[in-house]
């Protein structure tokens, strides 16, 4: 056999062994999380839609011992009302394949890119990447709590896509008389369905409605648009199949804020939580958490339009979870995802600073700390939570993080015809490298 053919097949085999690694390294992951955390949200879920097929009220369940009760959308409930027909383990397998292959798309979308900068090749990153975020906290309680986070972490990031697509693409001049298999491919090549990853979010769970309010102040008022009507549009479907169940929903159930667990309880890392254990109260005095969290909430989305402004959608999307996050009323560990990209945009902040040909003092220093913030971010998140939820660290890294998380100005693109240029953001800095 030839040397070259040779060499080709040890590469070949090198790559099959180490896929089957990564394989197996990730079903025992999915394990050992499932082991850990006991699909403690799933189980709940679980059972009340069994017994909402039964007859029974969706929102009439609660666990027997923690008394907790399902705060799933009734259109959620309708997309996993299939895993009901197999066993709760089972279900959790499904779901937890499921969030893994939506965290490996989408780290393709958020570190793809970083590699082409560099001129390095896409793939081992990219499964570098998430293999280090399947390590991480949020990662392993979303696995184990068998929650749908990933999913919908998944969605919102194919919103990227389209967005990216769409400023590299004309679509104003979609030719209308294509046949409908050549239009199709069209609006998927030019990003002109953006937006409906958003909708399907904010129609599945509560906290993606910021990111519809985010494509607003990011001035992208077309996938705006569409994601308002994704989400009405999923919205009314489950009105349609669960008439009841979608009135008890927004008319009760989606204001009992401690419907799953209490709001001054450890594992709330929302500023809310933060405030009711300060105060000692079990849930925090109303108008200092709207005043502090309308705050917060601002600072991230002024910063996350300078972010996207200047080329860094990822920054700019980051920006928005984290505040979401913070400001909404319970958030724990398993919904706390988007601390995953803030740490990537930190260390490619610091790479990326550390190829500028001239390295002043400041640049040094600027370098310096941006990996040194990577480095502490990823520690945290790798942490096991019963040493954080004690001294709200979790709480503190978005406080901090949506407030000075870096972004990567990107070279100037092409204005489109008849787009006004964008004013600087109140908020511009600090902008990273």
């Amino acid at each position: 056999m030839p040397v070259i053919q040779r060499r080709a097949l040890r590469a070949a085999q090198s790559r099959s062994a180490l896929v089957t690694l990564g394989v197996l390294g990730t079903l025992a992951l999915i394990a050992i999380a499932l082991s850990r955390y006991g699909l403690s949200t799933l189980a709940v879920t679980h059972s009340a839609v069994r017994d909402w097929l039964h007859g029974a009220e969706l929102y009439a369940y609660r666990e027997p011992v923690s008394q907790a009760g399902a705060a799933l959308p009734p259109a959620l409930a309708i997309l996993l009302a299939p895993l009901v027909l197999l066993p709760l383990r089972a279900a959790g397998w499904i779901l937890a394949l499921s969030g893994v292959a939506a965290l490996l798309l989408a780290t393709v979308v958020l570190a793809g890119p970083i590699a082409r900068r560099y001129g390095r090749r896409r793939t081992p990153l990219v499964l570098a990447a998430a293999g280090l975020a399947l390590l991480t906290e949020p990662v392993r309680a979303a696995l184990g709590e068998g929650r749908p986070e990933l999913l919908l972490f998944g969605l919102v990031v194919a919103d990227l896509v389209a967005l990216r697509r769409a400023r590299r693409a004309q679509w104003w001049r979609t030719d209308r008389h294509l046949p409908l298999a050549d239009r199709i491919r069209q609006t998927w090549a030019d990003g002109s369905w953006a937006g409906v990853g958003t909708g399907l979010a904010a129609a599945f769970a509560v906290t993606p409605i910021f990111f519809l309010a985010g494509l607003l102040v990011l001035r992208q008022r077309r996938a705006a648009l569409t994601a308002l009507t994704t989400a009405v549009t999923t919205t009314l479907a489950g009105l349609l199949f669960a008439p009841r169940e979608t009135i008890t929903w927004f008319g009760d159930t989606l204001w009992e804020l401690n419907r799953t667990e209490p709001l001054n309880d450890a594992a709330n890392q929302a500023l809310a939580g933060v405030l009711a254990r300060l105060y000692g109260f079990p849930a925090p005095p109303v108008l200092v958490w709207l005043s502090f969290g309308v705050l917060l909430l601002a600072v991230g989305l002024i910063r996350a339009r300078s972010a996207y402004a200047e080329g860094d959608e990822v920054a700019a999307f980051t920006m928005i979870g984290m505040a979401a996050a913070a400001f909404g009323p319970m958030t724990t560990p398993a919904e706390l995802i988007w601390l995953v990209p803030a740490v990537l945009v930190l260390a490619d902040g610091a790479i990326h600073r550390g190829t500028d040909i001239r390295r002043t003092r400041k640049i040094r220093r600027g370098e310096a700390l941006l990996g040194a913030a990577a480095i502490s971010g990823y520690a945290l998140l790798l942490a096991a939570p019963a040493d954080l939820l004690a001294i709200n660290g979790y709480a503190l890294a978005l406080i901090v993080l949506v407030s000075a998380l870096p972004w990567r100005p990107a070279p100037a693109t092409t204005q489109r015809p008849g787009h006004p240029a964008r004013r600087s953001a109140a908020i511009p800095v600090p902008r990273g490298g």
